[in-house]
């Protein structure tokens, strides 16, 4: 090679077990873009003489710092290596702030052997060098055969074989010095503004500038619950679809050392289960590094994983007047609407107000105030309240109905923050409306007493646009006797009604059963007896008979 005539020769060593050995390291896998980064080159002449070099050279993936990374000789100082004795040299550069998240990698060593001025051999190795045995006994047998090299390594103060390389290091952000605290009242409920404090106090030694809060649904969950999930920084409005399940970059200003500032985050969620929350705040500050001003980009992170629970649970049934279960609603005829708030939150619930929402059925007061306003529930405890609804003439009765919603206003018992009032819709089941061609009530008083007249005026309603005709017989009963017609049968036009007068004289104290009226409809064979016979009083509580007035107990009383 030397014949070829040129002054520079570059060798490719690290194929063979040359007289110089090389092996570089950064001092950690990762600095931070605050510290400066260091990085370490091992030599050994692994030769019987010594030998010196005029310059090393470390070639790195960003050769922005490549002149970071070179050593000459000068005439104070010679780059000389002795027989088998580890030299070590040590570079340090400082990271530029845009490479935060990359790698910087050595992709190749050299040293230079010889001068400038006359004929000079390159050795150069790939990455952080090392030999190119592989098999470690075969390296130590190839230098144990040399007798320069024996007794050497007992003078050592690094052992060569213990060394390892590091041929690259990642830059990371700085370590932030603010403190970040959540404060909040879990578990959440499905649907409240649940409410969280933000707490961010500087511990740096200058100003934070530029403060940015994201704030919300981590990414990477479940989509559905992004579609669940709404925060907002506005706790007048409640959230809807168009909130998003994650802000970002909410500017906050800058803080001052020292500085304390709060913020409040307000989460809804409409499904139950655990979301994972994050809580990222960035920033940027001046500092010096190795006497270089540089802007750091720091950001903290804080997670939480909250849970969201039901509420309470809402149970709905119809009855009628004498609160018997129903299947089906005669048209125009009054009947109940019951319901019942249970609830399961592990939080007091202050229940502001209550309401209907009706579609085809009406209420049968003019308007029905909420029994319910300003209750407070405690958990495992319920409250009900009582509808009475009727449909109005004139309702298809071809289909089911439906009836509407129960809507409630409710929050969370206030403990510090008034949260704003939530409005929860409960679907009312669909009813059926039941065909009645004749309709019979009866008026009659609340009690009776025994062995005195108890008038009973039964009404027969024709609500059909035929001419009905009613029979109507009256069973004997042992606890009444009555005066008026056993067995009757009248005519009733369209759209009217008769009337039927019986007084009935009670025998017996107590809760008496009445006598019973065996209806039928000739003209409608087709219709329900027994659904006729459920429009007319059952019982009726007689009193025992009373004292006359004159009696010496109840004058003395």
């Amino acid at each position: 090679m030397a014949l070829s005539g040129s002054n520079e020769l570059t060798i490719e060593v690290q194929d063979y077990i040359p007289f110089i050995q090389c092996k570089a390291r950064f001092q950690s896998p990762s600095f931070h873009v605050d510290q400066p980064i260091q990085l370490q080159v091992f030599l050994q002449a692994d030769c019987p003489h010594p030998v010196s070099f005029s310059k090393l050279t470390v070639s790195l993936s960003n050769q922005e710092y490549n002149q970071w990374c070179i050593m000459e000789s000068s005439s104070q100082e010679s780059l000389t290596m002795l027989p088998g004795k580890i030299k070590f040299y040590n570079f340090s550069f400082v990271a530029k702030t845009e490479d935060v998240g990359k790698k910087v990698e050595m992709t190749g060593i050299e040293v230079m052997l010889g001068s400038g001025n006359g004929r000079c051999v390159f050795l150069s190795w790939r990455g952080a060098g090392g030999d190119a045995a592989s098999v470690q006994e075969a390296l130590q047998a190839s230098r144990s055969s040399r007798r320069w090299a024996r007794g050497m390594e007992t003078r050592q103060e690094l052992n060569w074989d213990s060394l390892t390389l590091q041929h690259s290091t990642m830059i990371i952000s700085r370590i932030p010095k603010i403190c970040v605290q959540l404060s909040h009242q879990p578990p959440a409920l499905t649907n409240e503004m649940y409410y969280i404090r933000l707490t961010v106090q500087s511990n740096e030694e200058n100003v934070a500038k530029d403060v940015k809060l994201t704030a919300g649904l981590k990414p990477g969950q479940d989509a559905n619950l992004g579609q669940a999930t709404h925060v907002t920084l506005d706790n007048l409005v409640i959230c809807d679809d168009r909130a998003l399940a994650l802000l970002t970059d909410v500017p906050l200003g800058d803080l001052k050392p020292g500085e304390k500032l709060e913020r409040c985050v307000y989460v809804r969620c409409v499904s139950t289960g655990p979301r994972l929350f994050l809580f990222h705040l960035a920033y940027s500050i001046d500092t010096a590094v190795e006497g270089q001003q540089i802007i750091c980009r720091c950001h903290k992170d804080e997670t939480v994983t909250i849970e969201t629970v039901v509420p309470f649970e809402v149970s709905v049934k119809f009855v009628s007047t004498k609160f018997e279960p129903l299947e089906q609603v005669t048209m125009d005829i009054p009947f109940l609407l019951l319901t019942d708030i249970l609830s399961s939150s592990p939080w007091p619930l202050l229940l502001s107000s209550s309401s209907l929402q009706l579609q085809t059925v009406t209420s049968n007061t003019a308007q029905p105030e909420s029994q319910l306003q300003q209750v407070v529930l405690q958990t495992g405890e319920s409250a009900s309240e009582c509808f009475c609804l009727r449909c109005p003439p004139g309702t298809n009765s071809a289909n089911t109905l439906a009836t509407g919603q129960y809507l409630i206003s409710w929050r969370r018992k206030p403990s510090g923050f008034e949260s704003p009032l939530i409005q929860s819709a409960v679907t009312l089941p669909h009813i059926i409306l039941e065909p009645v061609p004749v309709y019979i009530h009866a008026d009659l008083p609340s009690f009776g007493r025994v062995r005195e007249s108890l008038p009973v005026r039964y009404h027969i309603e024709n609500r059909t646009a035929l001419v009905q005709e009613v029979e109507i017989a009256v069973e004997p009963s042992d606890a009444f006797m009555f005066s008026g017609l056993k067995q009757v049968r009248l005519l009733v036009l369209p759209g009217t009604e008769q009337h039927m007068l019986y007084n009935y004289y009670p025998l017996m104290a107590g809760y008496q059963t009445l006598p019973h009226l065996n209806i039928s409809l000739p003209r409608c064979p087709a219709s329900n007896i027994l659904a006729l016979r459920r429009f007319l009083p059952q019982r009726i509580f007689v009193k025992p008979q009373g004292r006359q007035p004159d009696d010496a107990s109840i004058a003395a009383a």
